[in-house]
This record gives C-alpha cells, structure tokens and sequence, in this order.
C-alpha cells in the first residue's frame, strides 16, 4: 500500500491542497466565522433595544399594592424609566372590563401588557399577564424576583419570622462546581470546559461534513474530466485512493492543529491567565488526543466520502448517497451538544465507546469529566478497528466504480461490488 507511487500522490495531494488559496482562506477566515455566529447570537440573546415598556400591575388585594410598588421602586430598570408600571387594584370582573376598554392602546403598544395578581397567587404563585406578546421572557425574567419577594414576604408574614429568615427563603439555590480529579487538587468548575466541549464538538461536525464533501466532489469531478483514467495508467485506485485520502487527512490535520494553536498556548503557558469563571482544566496529552482522534476520524469518513463520490457521475446524485454519512456524524454531534448536563448518563458513556460515535463523543467528554483509562482505550481499540473495517470496504467500491460511467448504479449493485478482490 506504502510504495514510492502512493507517496508522490500523497506530495502531490499535500501539495495541491496546502498550497491553494482555498486552504488559507478557509483555514483563517473560518475561525473567524465561527466566532463572528457566537458573538453575533450572543448579541441577538441578550439585545433588549431602547423600547420603553408600559406596564399595568393589577393587584386584587389592595393591601399589598404598596408593599409591591415598594419592591418595584428598587429596580434599577424601574429606575432609569425603561420600564413603567401603573398600578391599579380590581377583582378579575373588572378586570375583563379593563382590557375590553383598553384593548386598542395594547395592540398601539401604548400598554405593553397587564399582569393580574389574584389572591390565590399567595398560595400557587400563579399570575397572569395579558399582552400582544405574550411570550416576552425577558420581561418575565426581570419581574419574577420580585414578585415573588413580595409574595414570600406576605405568605410568611402571619408566620411570625424574622426578617432574617424571610431573606433566607427568598434566595435561590445556586450551585458552585467542583471538579474531582485523581491526579489534581479538587478546584472549582468554570465555564471554560463547557465552552471547549462545544467547540471540539461543532470543529469536528463542521470540518468532517466540509472536508468530507470536498472530497466527494473532488471524486466526481475527476471521474467526470477522466481525469482519474490518466492517474490511473500510473497509479491502481488502491494507491490513488489511499494517497488522496491520507494527503486530504494531513491537510485537515495541519487546518486543525492551526486552529487548536491559540488553546495549547493558553493551557501550557501562563502568559494568557483566563478569569476564574472560564477557566480550562485541560492538559496537553488531551489536546494531542484530540488531533489524534481527528485524524482517525478524517481517514474513517474521507474513505466513505470518496467511496461515495465514485459511486456517481454528478454532485446531485452524490447528495442522495450522503445521507447514510450525514446520519452518523449528525447523531452523534447533537448527542455531545447535548450531554453538556450530564455527561456521565447512559447515552453519552454508551456513544464515546460506539463505532462512529466515539469520534466526535470522546472529546467533548473528555473535556467535561475525567473519563476512565479503561473507556478511552476502549474507544481508541474501536475507532482503529473501524477504520481497518471501513478502508477496504471503501476501497473496493472506489476501484470498481470510479471507471463506471454512463447510469446510476442501484445500491444492490454497489453491494455486489464488495465480492471483488481488493
């Protein structure tokens, strides 16, 4: 499989694709890209814009309007005028009444919405709030506190307790993580592993589904110029394939290892001292794992890539023959988005040690919690046994059907192709 001619496709691979405009620019600008979405979906979260808010507090018990208008006064939203709140004392009969008169200044926004305090919300803490836009959470956010400060206090004032004890029960629980390691001192858990966790996660779901479809297209397109006909006087598709794949590997290895540059310089140097809260617990060896497991991964999916890419003449019928691959790197990618509450439940332990799964679970696992010696040499063991299994499968769909031309075969036929000497 090594000779002399697969190493000139592999220079010749490296070459093509390390030098091409395409390489720098998406190796610079992608980085870029991908920060540019995070921050610009982190503005669209939190942007709450310069519009007033003019709220009407209807409170059926007209005893405890002042203690909640005395609540209010303290917001510094309240405060600055960015929100105004009126307040007015009726059963719910009238209240129906109210928002019969005053329906067109809530669809003028001359009244933002209405929220009812009924007296049963003392015991349920259920309130209701009348608006055009009744799914404003934002809004909820900044007035549920001290709604329920109010409420608390009166629920409790009957009880006799001191107001020590009533500022005890309107603090929430807050949870400060700890991380327990065999090797280090137990420290406090920042965000910074969570933020890795996704990032391992969405670089390698991105890079394999782009790097993967790069690779197909670059397979048909040869097979349609016939160009692969002249490679192939010079070359057998066992070297071709294995040249192209593993030079297309090492250029998304290189890409990588690029982008994971500025993170091995944060955790091995202290030049660059994170805040506490985004602190990142990671070592070097779980660096250079990850770019491992990277490769392992290019060379896995790139096979089945180009395997799909000599099935067919065009990229439109290509794109049918993708879906099989699409579903084993997008399953396991929204599995380790989604394991970031718990990474130590069944679907997340079960998936890092999974064929295909294991190489985009593993890391983000790894970055969460200390995963086993024993669970992650299980999932080195199958990510090479699968790849051994997948390579020549790969390949022998690649040496009959990349000179196939003229229709498109039917996947009976491309199963019948696996009995062909490799």
């Amino acid at each position: 499989m090594f000779n002399r001619r697969t190493i000139a496709v592999i220079k010749r691979e490296l070459k093509n694709r390390l030098m091409s405009r395409t390489f720098i620019l998406m190796t610079l600008l992608i980085p870029l890209f991908i920060f540019g979405i995070l921050a610009f979906q982190t503005y669209v979260m939190t942007y709450e814009g310069n519009e007033k808010t003019n709220l009407v507090l209807v409170i059926e018990n007209e005893n405890i309007i002042q203690k909640v208008k005395s609540e209010f006064d303290s917001l510094l939203y309240i405060k600055n005028g960015q929100i105004s709140i009126q307040y007015k004392s009726m059963d719910r009969n009238n209240l129906s009444q109210y928002l019969d008169d005053n329906k067109k200044a809530m669809l003028e926004d001359r009244i933002s919405g209405v929220i009812f305090v009924p007296n049963k919300a003392l015991k349920n803490k259920n309130v209701e709030y009348y608006s055009k836009n009744p799914q404003n959470i934002k809004l909820f956010d900044k007035l549920r506190a001290p709604l329920n400060s109010v409420l608390l206090q009166i629920y409790f004032a009957d009880r006799k307790l001191s107001q020590d004890e009533i500022d005890f029960a309107k603090e929430k629980l807050d949870f400060n993580e700890y991380r327990v390691s065999s090797d280090k001192m137990i420290e406090k858990e920042g965000e910074g592993n969570t933020i890795v966790s996704f990032m391992f996660s969405f670089l390698l779901y991105f890079s394999l589904l782009l790097t993967g479809t790069m690779m197909m297209r670059a397979v048909v397109e040869e097979k349609n110029n016939r160009i692969v006909e002249v490679l192939l006087s010079s070359v057998d598709s066992k070297e071709l394939m294995t040249g192209k794949i593993i030079g297309t590997s090492i250029t998304g290895l290189i890409q990588m290892a690029i982008w994971m540059l500025p993170l091995m310089i944060v955790i091995s140097t202290s030049l660059f001292a994170l805040p506490p809260d985004f602190a990142i617990t990671l070592t070097m060896g779980q660096l250079l794992y990850f770019l491992f497991n990277f490769f392992i991964a290019l060379v896995t999916f790139m096979g089945m890539f180009a395997s799909v890419g000599a099935i067919f003449d065009n990229d439109q019928d290509a794109q049918s023959g993708l879906w099989p691959l699409m579903i084993i790197i997008m399953i396991p990618f929204f599995i380790a988005m989604g394991m970031v509450s718990n990474p130590e439940n069944t679907l997340a332990r079960a998936g890092s040690m999974f064929p295909f799964a294991s190489l985009i679970i593993m890391p983000a696992r790894m970055s969460l919690i200390d995963v086993p010696l024993w669970q992650l040499l299980v999932s080195i063991v199958v990510n090479i046994a699968t790849l051994l299994i997948i390579f020549p499968i790969s390949g022998k769909i690649y040496k009959v059907g990349i000179l196939m031309t003229g229709r498109k075969p039917t996947w009976g036929e491309v199963i019948k192709w696996l009995k062909y000497k490799y």
